[in-house]
C-alpha cells in the first residue's frame, strides 16, 4: 500500500512523529519534527497541537516537546491485554532463558513477516531487533516457515510473482534454490537462514498451528553460537512449539 500521500499518508502523522522523538532520543522543536519526519511544517504544527491537547505531548522548554507518559501507559495496557503474546509469551520467554538466544513470534503481513513478540537474549553479543518490524518472507526463518505452509499451487504462484531482493551476500535469490531449501527444511522440522537476513546472524523456526493465525516460532543469534548447537536449539524449538500447541488443544 503506498501511504506517501493521501488519507494513508495523514493517518500515518502522529506515528512519524513518536518515532522522530523514538530515532532522536531527545525534545525536538516544530522545525526538527518536520524536517526529520518530512512533514510539512504547517501540517506538523497542526500534528503537533493536536497531540497536545490530547495529552501524548508536552512543552519542555522553550519550542521544545516530548512525549508525555500518557503514551508509554496506553502501550503498556495494550501490550498486557494481546491476546496472542499473554497467551504465548511465558512459554517463550522459558525458551529464551533455556536458550539464551533471542526468541520471536511472528506471522504474515502481505508480503512481509511482522513481528509480534521479540524476546531478547540475555548474552552481551545477540540477535536485537523489535515488535511491529517487518522482515522479507523469503530471507527470514519465520518467512520461509509461513511459505514452506503454503500449498504446492500456492508456493509456485508466489514464487512466479515476487522477486527475491538480495538482503545479504547470503541471501537465496534463485527460485529453485529457495524451493530445494524450504523442502529441506520441512523434512528437518525446521526452517533457517544463515546469514541471509542479517550477516553473521543465524535462525531457527518452526510453525505454531494455534488458532486462525498463521504463527512462527524463531530462535536467532550469532551464526558462531547457533551453528553448532542447531540441532539441539531445533529440537527444544519443536518441543516449545508442539506443547504450546497441545494446551491449546485442551
Amino acid at each position: 500500500m503506498n501511504v506517501d500521500a493521501g488519507p494513508g499518508r495523514s493517518s500515518l502523522r502522529s506515528l512519524e512523529i513518536f518515532e522522530a522523538f523514538r530515532a532522536a532520543r531527545r525534545p525536538l522543536s516544530l522545525s526538527e519534527l518536520a524536517r526529520i519526519t518530512d512533514i510539512p511544517v504547517s501540517t506538523c504544527h497542526g500534528v503537533m497541537r493536536s497531540l497536545e491537547q490530547l495529552g501524548y505531548l508536552y512543552v519542555v522548554s522553550g519550542r521544545d516537546v516530548y512525549p508525555t507518559r500518557r503514551l508509554w501507559e496506553l502501550a503498556d495496557d495494550l501490550r498486557a491485554n494481546d491476546p496472542v503474546a499473554q497467551r504465548l509469551e511465558p512459554a517463550l520467554a522459558a525458551l529464551r532463558d533455556e536458550t539464551d538466544e533471542t526468541v520471536i513470534l511472528g506471522t504474515r503481513q502481505g508480503d512481509a513477516v511482522l513481528y509480534l513478540l521479540v524476546l531478547e537474549g540475555r548474552q552481551s553479543i545477540r540477535y536485537s531487533s523489535r515488535a511491529g518490524e517487518l522482515k522479507p518472507l523469503h530471507s527470514s526463518s519465520i518467512g520461509k516457515v509461513l511459505l514452506a505452509g503454503l500449498e504446492p499451487a500456492q508456493l509456485e504462484l508466489w514464487l512466479d510473482t515476487h522477486p527475491l531482493p538480495r538482503v545479504t551476500p547470503n541471501t537465496q535469490t534463485n527460485a529453485r534454490r529457495l524451493r530445494a531449501d524450504l523442502r529441506a527444511g520441512l523434512q528437518r522440522g525446521w526452517q533457517a537462514t544463515r546469514g541471509e537476513n542479517v550477516a553473521d546472524v543465524m535462525a531457527i523456526a518452526a510453525p505454531l498451528r494455534t488458532g486462525a493465525t498463521g504463527l512462527g516460532v524463531a530462535i536467532a543469534g550469532p551464526m558462531h553460537r547457533m551453528q553448532p548447537a542447531e540441532a539441539r536449539l531445533g529440537t527444544r524449538l519443536l518441543q516449545c512449539v508442539r506443547q504450546l500447541e497441545d494446551a491449546d488443544v485442551r
